[in-house]
């Protein structure tokens, strides 16, 4: 089974999130592709992302200077996939969620793994500007966002007293993307064992770093 990490993108004490992600993490839970682990940020107090070369270390295998954004690092690491829970703020996303996924950027942690996003609002947007917003974020740390995505507005009268969506839609959608997220996972992870190019950004750097030597031996 692929591991799953669904990670629960914001910590403000009246969010709606304690609604949204239980849900999700049942019902990926019983697809039966995935071995589910919920990532709360409540229970992740990672510092304001401020590493730098200094602190980072090899920049090629980063070790990081704080032990929870080690302990972070390995357990986002160590996913096959992830589903991010994200409410929407001010049109984005959470703070506390960009901090986390900077906290693992230098760490390439979710590269070539597939990403997918459950959003809310309390309107009618359902959270939709803070997955976009959310898609371009990931791309950069080398994910793979997906295509499909589950948007719930008005998220304060969309689930029951017992944790169950009101709208028969809410299933149908999670169902899909979970289908899709099972597949890419299991893509990837082939892809990943047959050889994985170095990152973007150091195969462009060691280029740079060629480049400079043949000039300097050519003068």
């Amino acid at each position: 089974m692929s591991k799953l990490k669904i990670i629960v993108g914001t910590t403000r004490l009246t969010r709606a999130a304690d609604r949204v992600a239980p849900w999700v993490a049942s019902v990926a839970a019983d697809h039966g592709s995935f071995d589910v682990e919920v990532l709360d940020l409540r229970d992740w107090p990672l510092p304001f992302f401020s590493e730098h070369f200094g602190t980072l270390g090899d920049i090629n295998d980063p070790t990081y200077s704080e032990p929870v954004v080690k302990a972070w690092n390995r357990k986002i690491k160590d996913a096959d996939a992830y589903i991010v829970v994200t409410g929407e703020y001010n049109h984005s996303l959470p703070g506390v969620l960009k901090n986390a996924i900077d906290s693992a950027w230098a760490s390439f942690a979710f590269r070539n793994k597939p990403v997918a996003v459950v959003g809310y609002s309390a309107g009618i947007g359902g959270g939709i500007r803070a997955i976009e917003h959310l898609a371009q974020i990931v791309v950069e740390t080398e994910a793979v966002p997906l295509r499909n995505t589950v948007v719930i507005p008005f998220v304060n009268d969309a689930f029951d007293d017992a944790g169950r969506p009101t709208s028969p839609l809410a299933n149908v959608g999670l169902d899909v993307v979970l289908d899709d997220l099972a597949w890419w996972s299991v893509a990837l992870e082939q892809a990943r064992a047959a050889g994985e190019l170095l990152p973007g950004r150091i195969r462009l750097r060691t280029a740079m770093l060629d480049a400079d030597a043949a000039k300097e031996s050519a003068a």
